[in-house]
């Protein structure tokens, strides 16, 4: 027996041969993986911004470039659309966020772990699992013109005739996201508050910190990759909800993803790939700016820095 064979026989070092067959693979499937994400995700946003330039015609196109497109949805009721939504989708992320760090908190540092935190994690994970529309249908009961809360106001006397402005509205819209996108923010956020070693807490304790020393100079900055994911993983599929909007909207109160389906409908496909890829630099925008958020607040080593100044 060679010494080659009998060193790889004992679980030494692998003979180089072995080794570049090895890393030949590894090379082969990375490059593969990269090829199948290539073309089933850059290759349809190129194809977006090739389309955008275009001039529809039917169903097909004039291949002459053109800014036709995105004159036309940058002109009249559509921007209004979209910064309508972006000022929707602002507003209840942050809603989202002074609701559920706190919740977080509580669930990965003030819960010990037994029935109860799993069942309200259990209960997280539910919306999941529910229909867009079944988890939306139900505040028409309740907001509506003979819905429980206008029930309640007039039975009460608070007021003579219903409130017509609790639906269809940017009410109703706001209150209708609030729910379904809460889970999207609360998990990111609990698992990386329950990364924090409980030590460096009761060493910010030690050093004579207060609670709100504590949260702000360590708790925050150890969840800041968790704040980052929560605010991409609630904003992003929010700009893209349309269910809410049909439902809660009424057609009263439209939004970007409720003008996409429009203009598809209109068989404005050029119309549609220029909104389609201004919404995709509004989520690469947003995503760049938390990274820069991140990048400026994240741990630096020393996270009790500010408290021994």
């Amino acid at each position: 027996m060679s010494l080659v064979s009998a060193t790889s026989d004992r679980g030494g070092v692998a003979p180089p041969a072995t080794r570049t067959i090895r890393f030949s693979l590894e090379g082969a499937a990375i490059r593969l993986v990269t090829g199948l994400w290539a073309i089933g995700v850059l290759l349809p946003i190129l194809s977006l911004l090739v389309i955008a330039f275009l001039r529809g015609r039917g169903i097909g196109f004039i291949w002459t470039p053109s800014l036709q497109a995105y004159s036309d949805i940058l002109v009249g009721f559509r921007i209004e659309i979209i910064l309508r939504t972006l000022r929707i989708v602002a507003l209840v992320t942050l809603i989202e966020f002074v609701l559920a760090f706190p919740f977080a908190l509580w669930l990965a540092k003030g819960l010990r772990a037994g029935w109860t935190k799993s069942i309200i994690l259990v209960l997280l994970v539910v919306p999941f699992f529910l229909s867009p529309a079944a988890r939306t249908i139900v505040w028409r009961s309740i907001l509506g013109r003979e819905g429980l809360v206008n029930s309640v106001l007039m039975s009460s006397g608070l007021v003579d005739t219903p409130l017509d402005w609790l639906l269809f509205s940017q009410f109703a819209i706001h209150l209708g996201l609030i729910g379904p996108y809460f889970p999207s923010m609360v998990w990111p956020l609990f698992i990386s508050i329950s990364l924090i070693d409980d030590e460096l807490i009761k060493a910010s304790r030690d050093l004579g910190g207060s609670a709100w020393q504590t949260l702000w100079l360590v708790v925050v900055p150890l969840a800041a990759p968790g704040i980052a994911a929560g605010i991409l993983f609630t904003a992003i599929p929010m700009l893209g909800d349309n269910v809410v909007s049909a439902l809660l909207g009424g057609g009263r109160v439209a939004l970007l993803a409720e003008s996409f389906d429009d203009l598809i409908r209109a068989m404005n496909f050029a119309g549609a790939a220029a909104l389609a890829s201004l919404l995709v630099l509004i989520i690469l925008a947003l995503g760049a700016a938390v990274l820069a958020l991140l990048r400026r607040n994240g741990i630096n080593g020393d996270v009790f820095r500010g408290m021994q100044a």
